[in-house]
């Protein structure tokens, strides 16, 4: 089920001098009123209008502005921390999700459900995570779509690694001052109960703060323009690390 912050829903009439217009126009006005609010304030409201209006932003920055053309990423090294936040601050999945209610954040009807799946763990130590955001065109990708498994492979390439499903419902809590627009976080996909693979995205559509699936098929095709959330790649964090302690010697001896 959809969850949605209690948000006001106004409605304006625009005059219009017809006289017959004008004797049924109360009740007109009302009775359009009335249909908005049933419209959001319904159980499948939530995650139909964020879907929709996710959908038309992502229309409509699908091919990059030929006045700025996206710079190629050579190594998940060179792409600076876009955020951090921190996981494991809750004792269990049930946890995440009350206070995803408390907040107000709205959950579309596929989070929901994977957010109940037992493949949805949460880390039992408190982390910080360093998140980057690079889109798929940022990965080399020169065509207005890619699948979902060729960015994947191609971010794998460049030291991105993929984040915890946590990482998402997370993030949603953490980043109450999104602006319009969104972000796919770069996870295993999750099944639902049907089988079907889904990522999660977080978002704000133009009518709140939303956290949403996304098909997450081998093949799904992303436009290219869409941003991803990575962590480091377990290969490059550890590499650091070594690289890290090496110097340390260094220093001592």
């Amino acid at each position: 089920m959809d969850r949605t912050a209690g948000k006001d829903v106004g409605c304006h009439a625009i005059p219009y001098y017809s006289i017959a217009w004008h004797r049924g126009g109360t009740l007109f006005i009302a009775v359009l009123c009335t249909a908005f609010i049933v419209l959001f304030a319904s159980q499948a409201g939530a995650q139909c209008t964020a879907r929709d209006v996710l959908r038309n932003h992502l229309t409509f920055k699908k091919i990059p502005s030929a006045n700025r053309p996206p710079i190629p990423v050579r190594s998940a090294d060179a792409v600076p921390v876009w955020k951090t936040i921190t996981v494991g601050t809750f004792a269990n999945s049930f946890a995440l999700r009350n206070a995803l209610d408390a907040a107000g954040c709205g959950i579309g009807d596929q989070a929901e459900e994977i957010l109940a799946r037992p493949a949805f763990t949460v880390s039992a130590t408190k982390t910080d995570v360093e998140l980057v955001a690079v889109s798929a065109a940022e990965l080399g990708f020169q065509t207005d779509t890619a699948s979902l498994a060729d960015i994947y492979a191609r971010a794998r390439q460049l030291g991105f690694g993929l984040a915890a499903a946590e990482v998402a419902p997370q993030l949603r809590l953490q980043y109450l001052d999104q602006p319009i627009g969104e972000f796919l976080v770069g996870m295993e996909p999750i099944k639902t109960w049907k089988g079907e693979p889904v990522i999660l995205t977080v978002a704000n559509g133009g009518a709140g703060l939303v956290l949403i699936g996304q098909d997450g098929s081998a093949d799904a095709e992303i436009p290219a323009a869409s941003r991803f959330l990575f962590v480091r790649s377990n290969e490059a964090a550890l590499a650091k690390a070594v690289h890290g302690l090496d110097e340390a010697a260094l220093v001592h001896h």
